[in-house]
């Protein structure tokens, strides 16, 4: 007889990247190569200066547990940083240091919003976000979007929602890495500020910027909860740490849950933050390897038959329009990783509605693994073309209704 299954974690929809992911490692585990375009992660270790400042700190650091808000330096330098990089003043006292931006939303969803809230949210977006809301019985709301507004919310849209207790906007976007400007986010937060919504701004791909400027909802409101990471411009996934900065009033609410939900971020991981800071030279020169890896799949994808490709302005993605080649993104993904082997995310990960005729492209990895995926899919897609039904069917397809 089993035990009690809680209506909440049955009805949380899986991460289907990691169901992608997952697969890939099958394949290459039975001796095949995989080119990983599926996850939104850098293929490059952290920055030299962190590893260092790790180092020091097993050497000399008991690594004991730290203050639940953050290492009272470290929560100084990203005060800092909103200075330097926004010209912003940020009190160290409004930084909470959290295990990732991943730590960091439902800290910010529990501290903003009542069971039954309502939240609104651009699709495509990060299915985290929904699949968080889901399990903290929260509604997701969301606002569907084009090309024509660059995959982001708008006011018109938010007039159009309802009753909305919340917003998340993310700013350079997952999965289309488009972005919001100043102004545009400025009239968002006077929107949810004169309805008393709460904006949560995800960040966590600034730094890793094309074109277009880099907007932070700290210039715009003091009533926005911002959220960031050092697992993407600052190459340091697998050390879980990141950031909030919030509103005055929710440090102390946020403060107790983090004391209970997680005691602390990981010291050690902490230092190396720290020290990731002085190596911008480093992780600007990763920024620069993205930029011409986006600038070669947008060149070659074409003739792989994907040519519906969003520009991506921030981040590490690409959003494929291939609803012209399949109605089953899933199946579409599954082939593409079985016959060419080539990981990419279905897009219903990132929209119910619509996803069925999309894909997400991570360029995070090397530019040889670029060039040797779209080699791939230009043979994989010749190896279609010679086959009869597959022409009648415009190349290869998940199942058609």
């Amino acid at each position: 007889m089993s035990g009690k299954l809680s209506r909440r974690a049955s009805g949380v929809d899986p991460f289907i990247v990691m169901d992608v992911m997952a697969a890939a490692a099958e394949k290459e585990a039975a001796g095949d190569t995989v080119i990983h375009l599926e996850v939104g992660q850098p293929s490059t270790p952290a920055p030299k200066g962190a590893l260092a400042a790790a180092h020091a700190a097993l050497d000399t650091d008991r690594i004991g547990y730290a203050a639940a808000l953050g290492v009272p330096a470290l929560r100084e330098r990203i005060a800092q940083h909103y200075r330097e990089t926004y010209g912003t003043e940020v009190s160290p006292d409004r930084v909470v240091v959290t295990t990732g931006s991943s730590g960091g939303f439902p800290l910010a969803f529990l501290a903003s919003f009542d069971v039954g809230d309502r939240v609104a949210l651009a699709a495509p977006g990060y299915p985290a976000y929904r699949n968080i809301l889901a399990a903290l019985n929260l509604e997701a709301v969301d606002l569907p979007t084009s090309a024509a507004d660059r995959y982001q919310p708008t006011v018109e849209a938010l007039e159009k929602a309802g009753r909305i207790d919340g917003l998340i906007v993310a700013s350079p976007s997952n999965p289309t890495g488009t972005m919001v400007s100043h102004d545009e986010l400025r009239s968002l937060a006077d929107w949810c500020n004169r309805r008393g919504v709460r904006l949560i701004s995800d960040e966590i791909y600034h730094g890793i910027v094309y074109e277009g400027e880099t907007a932070s909802a700290v210039g715009v409101t003091d009533n926005a909860i911002v959220v960031n990471s050092f697992s993407k411009y600052f190459s340091m996934t697998g050390w879980r740490v990141g950031w909030l900065v919030v509103p005055p009033d929710l440090v102390r609410p946020i403060e107790r849950l983090t004391q209970n939900f997680f005691i602390s971020v990981p010291t050690l991981s902490q230092y190396a933050a720290l020290a990731s800071f002085e190596c911008r030279d480093e992780l600007d020169g990763h920024v620069r390897r993205y930029r011409a890896n986006r600038d070669l799949l947008m060149a070659g994808l074409p003739s792989a038959g994907l040519d519906r490709l969003t520009p991506a302005q921030g981040a590490f993605y690409l959003y494929a329009d291939v609803s012209h080649l399949t109605n089953d993104s899933r199946e579409f993904c599954r082939r593409m990783l079985r016959e060419a082997g080539v990981a990419t995310t279905p897009g219903v990960d990132f929209d119910r509605a619509r996803g069925a005729g999309t894909l997400r492209i991570s360029f995070a990895g090397s530019m040889a693994e670029m060039e040797d995926a779209v080699r791939r899919l230009k043979a994989w897609r010749r190896a279609w073309s010679k086959r009869p039904l597959v022409r009648r069917q415009r190349f290869p397809l998940g199942r058609r209704v």
